[in-house]
């Protein structure tokens, strides 16, 4: 069997195995219900119930998971890597829909910043898969994470603030926004607490974190299902053709640079995975917030239809599986 062959079975089987996993099968029945106009509805308390416990129990059981694995350099360069990938991967995305698309400034600004930041809830999907596959990672991803969320923001700001029609820039109502986000306050705070507690900490609560965990995450992206199969529905002829290639393509670009970003630091293979993850991932959540407030003139039809409606499901079922397979191939098991 040749190595391209074989390459391909690989990817089929996992894609297959992920495609049939719960986590991917509530996430497509919450979009067939949206797009089949069902009045399938999350309170929007409950929904918002869902996010806060997932962003709680994935931050505490990785500060939890780091205690016991200290504070070395290759936190600290993953870290670094983290914050230059969302610094940069924005521009990458700004320039190819500048040439792609005929968006303005402002929109591709706005979408750019979605796409260096990331997604948690794409994290956590990948987190449970590698579990499932008995692919281990390292806790302190989850840090890097939350330094992923921010960076992005601030370079879609300096794009727009080169445009000569604007002169918009970090003004304190932002900066609150940015530091202040309430997923980014609670994913961070949670990782302190879990590092500080330490597997003690993590004992105490584990019946309500672990066993839990995946039976939320299957409500949570039945949820995401409907928000965007509806967000798609109702965005007709606001993304073009040309943005949805982008929502397709700037997740591989995102995940290829993210790879050579791992290779350079020396990660292990599920950390490695998780790095082109979150390069790959696009913002739904914090950036849409930040971007409420700087650009109020950008169209959320466009970033929110590209990050949550394109490039969401992409990475759900095919992205992480082909992740995977690549991070398998390189690195080796």
């Amino acid at each position: 069997m040749s190595w391209e062959l074989f390459l391909l079975e690989q990817l089929f089987s996992l894609a297959q195995q992920n495609l049939l996993s719960p986590i991917i099968l509530f996430f497509a029945l919450g979009f067939t219900a949206a797009l089949a106009k069902s009045d399938l509805n999350f309170p929007e308390a409950i929904a918002k119930g869902m996010s806060l416990y997932l962003l709680f129990a994935i931050g505490f059981k990785g500060g939890a998971s780091l205690s016991g694995f200290g504070i070395d350099a290759q936190l600290i360069l993953s870290l670094l890597a983290g914050i230059v990938l969302s610094a940069c991967l924005p521009l990458i995305a700004f320039m190819l829909l500048r040439v792609m698309t005929k968006m303005s400034t402002l929109d591709a600004a706005a979408v750019a910043a979605h796409y260096g930041s990331i997604s948690i809830v794409t994290f956590v999907a990948a987190s449970s898969i590698l579990e499932i596959q008995g692919i281990t990672y390292d806790g302190y991803m989850v840090a890097v994470a939350a330094a992923m969320e921010a960076p992005a923001i601030v370079s879609a700001l300096w794009l727009i603030s080169r445009n000569s029609e604007s002169d918009r820039g970090m003004d304190s109502t932002l900066v609150r926004e940015i530091l202040l986000n309430g997923s980014i306050f609670l994913l961070i705070g949670s990782f302190f607490i879990g590092l500080v507690t330490g597997k003690d900490g993590f004992a105490e609560i584990s019946p309500f974190i672990s066993a839990p965990f995946k039976g939320v995450l299957c409500l949570f992206l039945l949820d995401m299902g409907l928000v965007a199969g509806r967000g798609l529905a109702n965005a007709k002829g606001a993304v073009s053709g040309r943005s949805i290639l982008f929502g397709l393509l700037m997740p591989l670009i995102g995940a290829s640079i993210g790879l050579v970003f791992a290779m350079l630091i020396g990660l292990p293979l599920g950390s490695t995975v998780l790095m082109m993850v979150l390069s790959a991932s696009a913002s739904y959540i914090a950036v849409p917030a930040a971007m409420r407030v700087a650009v109020p003139e950008a169209n959320p039809a466009i970033y929110l239809t590209l990050s949550l409606g394109i490039t969401f499901p992409f990475n759900l079922t095919v992205g992480i599986p082909l992740y995977v397979v690549i991070a398998t191939t390189l690195i080796g098991g």
